[in-house]
């Protein structure tokens, strides 16, 4: 409606071109020079006044707020006003407004550089550049007086003097206009100068200019929105009054009175065509340039402010007009820019009045909106199930059920805030119905109660979304809206205990499974007052109101089930998966209660219950939850303890006589013993252990018992797996609850002894049960093991418990051999190896995660034996060189356990990941023999997890520095360790070890790579560095590694002519293979002078060697640079011979047989020897072959990487789209979009990819957009 009426010509706004920046290109002019089309004033009446104008401010100098100006410069006056924020808005807008009516132009201009001074620009207009300077040569001058160096502008700035400043920025626009909307601003004058400069800025490629101005000018919309607003209310209530006037009879009616309503309305429609023109020069100079702005902030701040225009006067602007602006910048790709759309919609769904005037919109943009409940942004997904619940509150008929349920499954959602929001839109649409209560009836309680029905709504709910483990957070995300229905646990106990009605249809088992486990949740969540585990940050300060309400949720849930649990337990003894979620309540009880409350009958009650539990039941979860609720309700704060110890006393006295009994028949009896008898042996002795895990039951000597058992069974070998397990279990919790007493100070002497002897004795006997034939018992065997080497290490004695020092215990050879092996045998292997087939493909998946997960927790627990050094560090490199094979399984164990070690020792650790290879080199070596082909994935899967390894080390240079100093050193003694297998002359056998090895390469710092290469020139002879055989490839490869940039101090990004070099280098020249050095060429680290001098235990006298041309070094040597005097021999080859990547042939020489220990040939007998045997055809032919040798390793690396599919630590994370799927795939929403060039008008949308089903397993909020969506037009 605004936008309708036709602009006076005379009114020159900014005509609705394009705007071409490109990017935020700060501190440059507008190569167009559009902001010159912006006149200032209309028609010309800013540039020429009245000859009685001119006088009141001619000479240049006047008064502004009681201030002086000279030379036409002002004070900056308004600006500091407004950046301190002190005094009150309006005082500042009236003295301003005298000032005006005093001198418009002084005022203006000083209106002008409080703009400017706004934006950051440290320049001024002069009143000279007002009168004579257009809009578009003033911004121009002002660009030219931006102080480039700091991006930084009053809006951006942090710190707490310009934290308020886009407040009273903003205020003080509003106050200005609310001010002079009855007189000023419709001079035609002041608002045509502020709009058009304005205008201009807004289309500057200065972003501060942009960002300001585009605020300002919003503001200045919303203020005008307020005007019109007013202007429409007072007309209508002239015409009213008109027509209420013109109604009277004649006699009556007053035609003074008419003509004055007359013209008043006149004057009321002059000013709103007036303040049209305004908001529509506004509107199509700024609003429809800057909405698509490349900046997020700018494009956020058109969004919010067209959405207070929409709701401020929707009469005019909620139309489609403007509602496709914010239903095209829903697909924005910045978060806060879609936060914004969402926020401006839910101030218009809000009223319901509006509904109407949106079913177009609704309809056309609704499948975005549900699609953003899946949002990468957890902020914009709330936001969007908010929005989609106003749209339900306004009519049903708009969201379809598969609508809905996109959402329902969010109550699942890990983000609290996105399940709480879906919870309230479920809540909405499930449970808004309520049945009405007659008034005056009795409350109706129990099955009848009203919730009943919404109760069962809940449980169908809860069955129906196949995420049967998830009930805490289906009951956490209804808490907040639906807490009084989820508290009415009277209705929830007589569904379970009260027959049902007449005509009522009864629950189903899986109904009153499901209904106790939400119960169980509730009962939690009231008690707690937190979130379930995964979804809380961190416990919050409850304030004294819900400390109150607590208490008596406490109270209520105490009282109500302390009578209805022992009927319950009664009903559902049989069934296990009831009895363990009912015997959960009683930890949540106020035991007090039952005292006060005189419930001891009730107490009686359920000790018998649980007693009848443990008698009928062998499962360990319910054995365990009977353990556990003996362990809530003996408290010896409460009157209650003396009442269930004895029950429990007496329960577990039964226990351990019968299985004394019965096991003393079981072993007497050996092979005759039948089923049965091991059976009843075998549920008394797990019964033992679910109790021993939460009680202390040292007054039974059980330790004897178990040992005598697992003994027996280790003689025979024919024990059953499970008794040996349980027997192992048990005997283990004997030993930490001894332990536990001793850690208290308070025992004998005689203690320690005992356990230190019971101790080093069940650890050999779980030694010998690695061996077991069975799986489970070798397994249960070696984690209990595990467990007790870590807790008897060393590091017990820490933390002031020095007197258990008798008690450390450090594993022999042999028994960390025996686990290393274990974990070898049972751990890395096949998938298939370790499944059991099971009818069922999804029988089959279940089999295979709950293998894997074991495995998992196998290796996790021999990990923590190398992190706290209770084996040897050494050992983990046979768990190291497993990480690229097994990296899907166990690469975050792996990986974690070398961050760990390389904190506890880097050396150690450093030594730790060169044996591995070593170790993967050596079997490679026995495999394929000594005469393997280097392009081979056995050597390239060798080399790949080298490069692994390195990527492990981080950027840090000098922290890393001894450990890699050290694993060079290492590496270099391997490879000439043995001889050749050729004999003399021949490459030694473990020679390729160093392609390996120069993955390393450029984690070395400069220094340190000159004195490996001496340390490597030890084991070189002279004839060694002539060869150019394909065998010595790897010794040239390695050497050029550490030559690049290592012999060269003078590099510096500061001196000219090496950054000059560089850049044209790296532009021109394209090495022909990536080596370890490339990223030593591009990084340049803080180094120190000196080498690692304590790696390298001996000095090293260098001799003179024969520098080798750089066949595949990446680092380009500068032709102004030379060598140190060191380095040149006869191979110092020319400058212009040693850039190109192709060495000339004369660089070649006839391989000599090496020979060790030879004395080196004087420099003459060095050049005639290299003239006399160089042919250059034989030189050419070798050259290539390394080439193609290096050009072939880069390719097998590439395909090696793609294969496996790992991710690189140290490389650019992908920047991911604005949504993703939930499968994860992804789309590039903005494929080729630019904001600044977009058409306004868009094309209709012909192919929309269906919303994909979110999968119930996972709940990462993402959605799939496609290029396509951004293309649409909106009616």
């Amino acid at each position: 409606m605004i936008a309708a009426p036709e602009i006076p010509p005379e009114f020159a706004y900014p005509q609705d071109t394009d705007t071409r920046f490109s990017s935020d290109t700060d501190f440059s002019e507008d190569p167009d020079g559009r902001s010159g089309t912006t006149a200032k004033g209309k028609g010309g009446k800013k540039g020429k006044k009245a000859a009685g104008e001119k006088g009141k401010g001619g000479k240049g100098a006047g008064r502004i707020n009681g201030h002086h100006q000279e030379n036409g410069m002002e004070n900056m006056m308004l600006f500091e006003v407004v950046k301190v924020g002190r005094s009150a808005m309006q005082s500042v807008v009236d003295e301003w407004i005298e000032s005006y009516k005093h001198d418009r132009d002084v005022a203006l201009l000083d209106l002008i550089n409080f703009f400017i001074q706004c934006s950051g620009c440290k320049g001024v207009v002069s009143g000279e550049m007002f009168r004579n300077m257009q809009n578009s040569e003033i911004i121009r001058r002002m660009t030219e007086e931006f102080d480039e160096d700091s991006g930084d502008y009053p809006l951006t700035i942090a710190g707490p003097q310009w934290k308020k400043f886009k407040t009273s920025f903003c205020e003080f626009i509003s106050v200005l206009v609310r001010q002079c909307q009855y007189s000023i601003i419709y001079d035609e004058y002041m608002m045509d100068t502020v709009i058009s400069l304005l205008t201009g800025l807004s289309d500057s490629q200065v972003r501060a200019f942009r960002h300001t101005s585009t605020l300002a000018a919003m503001k200045l919309m919303t203020a005008l929105v307020n005007v019109a607003l007013n202007l429409s209310i007072n007309m209508d209530n002239t015409q009213r009054q008109y027509e209420a006037e013109r109604n009277k009879i004649v006699a009556k009616r007053a035609n003074d009175r008419l003509e004055l309503l007359l013209q008043k309305r006149k004057e009321l429609q002059e000013n709103q065509d007036e303040i049209e023109n305004m908001m529509n020069a506004i509107f199509k100079g700024v609003f429809v340039h800057r909405y698509r702005d490349s900046i997020a902030e700018i494009r956020a701040i058109c969004i919010e402010e067209i959405g207070v225009w929409m709701k401020l006067y929707s009469d005019a602007f909620l139309n489609d007009s403007y509602l496709k602006y914010v239903g095209w910048t829903m697909h924005d790709k910045q978060g806060e820019v879609r936060l914004k759309c969402l926020t401006a919609l839910q101030g218009l769904y809000h009223n319901r009045e509006l509904n109407a005037r949106l079913e177009l919109f609704t309809s056309r943009f609704k499948d975005r909106i549900v699609s953003m409940t899946l949002d990468k942004e957890y902020d914009v997904a709330v936001q969007a199930i908010k929005l989609l619940t106003l749209v339900l509150n306004s009519t049903d008929e708009v969201l379809t059920p598969e609508d809905c349920e996109s959402v329902y499954h969010l109550v699942y959602s890990a983000h609290r805030p996105v399940a709480v929001a879906a919870g309230e839109f479920l809540y909405k649409k499930l449970f808004s119905q309520r049945e009405p209560e007659e008034e005056g009836a009795p409350k109706r309680r129990g099955r009848q109660s009203p919730n009943a029905n919404l109760i069962k709504t809940t449980v169908f709910f809860f069955l129906e979304s196949e995420l049967h483990e998830h009930a805490a957070y289906l009951v956490d995300s209804l808490w907040e809206c639906g807490a009084e229905l989820l508290k009415d646990w009277e209705c929830m106990i007589s569904l379970l205990l009260d027959d049902p009605m007449p005509g009522e249809e009864a629950l189903t088992d899986r109904q009153e499974t499901a209904l106790i486990e939400i119960m169980l949740c509730t009962v939690r969540q009231a008690a707690e007052c937190h979130p379930p585990v995964g979804r809380g940050t961190g416990k919050r300060v409850m304030t004294a109101k819900e400390k109150k309400t607590q208490l008596d949720d406490r109270t209520r849930i105490t009282e109500l089930f302390a009578v209805a649990l022992p009927p319950l337990l009664a009903k559902y003894a049989i069934d296990g998966e009831k009895v363990t979620n009912l015997l959960q309540l009683p930890q949540y009880f106020d035991l007090e209660i039952y005292t006060t409350g005189r419930l001891e009958k009730h107490l009686e009650a359920l000790l018998r219950q649980i007693k009848e539990i443990v008698e009928k039941h062998t499962d360990t979860e319910v054995l365990e939850s009977c353990s556990k609720t003996y362990h809530a309700l003996c408290n010896e704060e409460f009157t209650i303890f003396n009442r269930v110890d004895i029950a429990r006393s007496q329960l577990l006295d039964e226990l351990v006589d019968k299985f004394s009994r019965l096991l003393e028949d079981f072993l007497q009896e050996g092979e005759d013993a039948d089923e049965d008898d091991a059976y009843q042996v075998l549920s008394t002795l797990k019964r033992i252990t679910a109790f021993h895990n939460a009680h202390d039951l040292s007054g039974w000597d059980l330790f004897t018992s178990n040992f005598k058992l697992l003994n027996t069974g280790i003689e025979n070998g024919d024990m059953p797996e499970q008794i040996v397990i349980h027997s192992l279990q048990c005997t283990h919790y004997v030993i930490l609850w001894q332990l536990a007493k001793l850690s208290e100070g308070s025992s004998r002497k005689d203690d320690m002894v005992n356990l230190r002897k019971q101790m080093r004795a069940f650890c050999m006997m779980c030694q010998r049960y690695l061996t077991n034939v069975n799986t489970a018992v070798k397994e249960q065997a070696f984690t209990i093991l595990c467990d007790l080497l870590l807790i008897f290490s060393h590091q017990m004695v820490s933390g002031g418990r020095e007197h258990l020092e008798p008690l450390v215990y450090s594993p022999e050879d042999s028994l960390q051999s025996e686990l290393l092996s274990f974990i070898l045998n049972h751990v890395f292997i096949d998938q298939d190896d370790d499944t059991n087939s099971t009818d069922g493909q999804q029988d089959d998946e279940a089999v295979k995660i709950e293998a894997l997960h074991k495995r998992r927790n196998l290796l996790a627990a021999y990990c923590k034996l190398v992190i706290y050094c209770v084996v040897e560090m050494r050992t983990g490199a046979d768990i190291f060189k497993q990480y690229m094979r097994y990296y899907n399984d166990y690469g975050d164990i792996i990986k974690e356990t070398m961050s760990k070690t390389r904190q506890i020792d880097k050396i150690q650790c450093a030594k730790t990941l060169i044996l591995s290879l070593q170790q993967l080199f050596n079997e490679m070596l026995s495999e394929l023999g000594h005469g393997f082909d280097r392009s081979s994935s056995s050597f390239c899967g060798i080399k790949e997890l080298a490069r692994r390894f390195s990527l492990t080390f981080g950027l840090d240079q000098v922290k890393t520095r001894d450990a890699i100093a050290m694993l060079h050193k290492d590496g270099i003694e391997f490879a000439f360790k043995e001889p050749s297998p050729q004999g003399e002359g021949g490459p030694p056998l473990n020679l390729a070890f160093l392609d390996i090895l120069s993955e390393f390469s450029s984690k070395l710092m400069r220094q340190d790579k000159r004195t490996v290469h001496m340390y490597l020139e030890r084991f070189m002879t002279f004839q060694m560095a002539l060869q150019r055989e394909d065998c010595w490839l790897p010794l040239i490869s390695y050497r050029n590694s550490l030559q690049a940039g290592g012999d060269d101090d003078t590099m510096s990004v500061m001196s000219g002519y090496s950054s000059r070099g560089s850049s044209v280098r790296s532009k021109k020249v394209k090495p022909p293979a990536a080596t370890a050095g490339t990223s030593a060429a591009k990084r340049k680290l803080p180094e120190e002078e000196s080498s690692s001098g304590d790696v390298w235990q001996q000095s090293i006298q260098t001799p003179v060697m024969l520098p080798s041309p750089h066949l595949t070094s990446t680092a380009m040597r500068d032709p102004k640079r030379g060598r140190d005097d060191s380095y040149m021999g006869v191979y110092a080859l020319p400058h212009e011979q040693q850039a190109p990547p192709h060495p000339h042939p004369h660089q070649q020489h006839h391989p000599q047989t090496p020979q060790h220990h030879q004395t080196p040939m004087d420099y003459n007998s060095q050049v005639t020897w290299m003239l006399t045997q160089r042919q250059q055809e034989e030189a050419r032919q070798q050259q290539e072959r390394a080439m193609n040798y290096v050009k072939l390793r880069t390719n097998l690396q590439h395909a090696i990487r793609r294969g496996t599919g790992l991710m690189e630590e140290d490389e650019e994370p992908i920047v991911e789209d604005v949504m993703m799927s939930s499968e994860g795939r992804m789309d590039d929403l903005n494929e080729g979009m630019d904001f600044d060039t977009m058409d306004i008008d868009l094309p209709p949308s012909k192919n929309r990819r269906e919303r994909s089903e979110l999968k119930p397993d996972y709940f990462d909020p993402a959605s799939i957009m496609d290029e396509s969506v951004l293309g649409v037009s909106m009616f």
